[in-house]
């Protein structure tokens, strides 16, 4: 019976393995599957329907307006202030969550470092914690009378107690800082699974050639871990682009606008009457402009990480 003939017979029962494991598998990712179109899919398209209407969300009638919604957003100079302000958190977040990261896993991937367990867990553990509640301790330690001004002062790096997260100069960049280093543990683990795919003969061969640690990393580990690099570079963006409970809990968006950004923007505009009556309409035709921005954002770093792919 020639080779051929005996895959014809194997086939039908190839086939129904596979039927079966498909099955198993969509059995499994169901659940994940419903709860997604649920409370993601259904309110996505919900938020689109909604801009299309002035509506204050508190009433049961709605006034169809058609794109007057957007075109209103257009000449709002508080959406354009927080449009700019997620884009500015972005810039500045991004680069320093990817390179610190980074620093700590390739230091702690390090075998003959003693404790290294203890301390991948210590820079892990801000992860887990609740955001709102960072937020809330951070805006005691940041305050006039907390302990970062108590330190600065008795270093005498500053002269006066500085209100970090009430003074517009310094209130981003102190959101910045807390933002960081609670989630920087995420993208760390993300960089330890790369560091440990890279193979050891690797490191060794360089490590006989004379490489120093530094240059091993730039001519030898990097190359590697650049298709992740371009995973986490595009998680990271988006996950700065969505920020809201950090930047809510500690400074709602101000002072005076200062951290304002689209999500604390859409927030205050559509649940809250710190500007009036709330505009759920206009908030959601907010939320969906930003959303295409955001769309069109990680299609790029999506092409961008197919060539870091084609690095390998």
């Amino acid at each position: 019976m020639s080779q051929k003939a005996i895959k014809v017979k194997r086939n039908p029962i190839q086939q129904k393995n596979w039927v079966k494991l498909n099955l198993w598998c969509w059995a499994f990712v169901s659940l994940t599957l419903i709860f997604y179109v649920l409370f993601q899919g259904y309110p996505i398209l919900c938020s689109v329907y909604y801009s299309l209407f002035n509506w204050s969300g508190m009433t049961s009638s709605m006034t169809y307006v058609g794109l007057d919604n957007y075109k209103n957003l257009l000449n709002d100079s508080l959406f354009w202030g927080a449009f700019k302000n997620s884009f500015r958190y972005m810039i500045m977040v991004v680069p320093l969550e990817v390179i610190i990261s980074l620093f700590f896993a390739y230091l702690l991937n390090d075998e003959k470092l003693k404790c290294r367990t203890a301390y991948r867990v210590s820079l892990f553990v801000p992860v887990v914690v609740t955001a709102s509640i960072v937020g809330i301790v951070m805006v005691f330690i940041w305050s006039s009378n907390g302990i970062i001004n108590n330190i600065l002062t008795k270093l005498h790096f500053i002269d006066k107690n500085i209100n970090w997260l009430g003074n517009a100069t310094y209130a981003m960049k102190t959101v910045v800082i807390v933002s960081v280093w609670k989630d920087m543990g995420t993208y760390m683990i993300y960089w330890l699974a790369a560091l440990q795919g890279v193979p050891n003969d690797v490191m060794e061969a360089a490590s006989v050639d004379g490489a120093t640690r530094t240059r091993t990393f730039f001519s030898v580990v990097v190359p590697i871990i650049a298709p992740t690099a371009g995973i986490i570079l595009i998680l990271c963006t988006i996950n700065s682009l969505k920020a809201f409970d950090l930047i809510q809990t500690l400074t709602g968006g101000g002072p005076f606008y200062a951290t304002d950004v689209i999500a604390t923007f859409v927030y205050r505009t559509a649940f809250t009457s710190d500007m009036g009556l709330p505009r759920f309409g206009y908030a959601s035709a907010a939320a969906t402009m930003f959303g295409v921005v955001v769309i069109i954002i990680g299609a790029v770093l999506n092409a961008l990480k197919g060539r870091l792919q084609k690095m390998q």
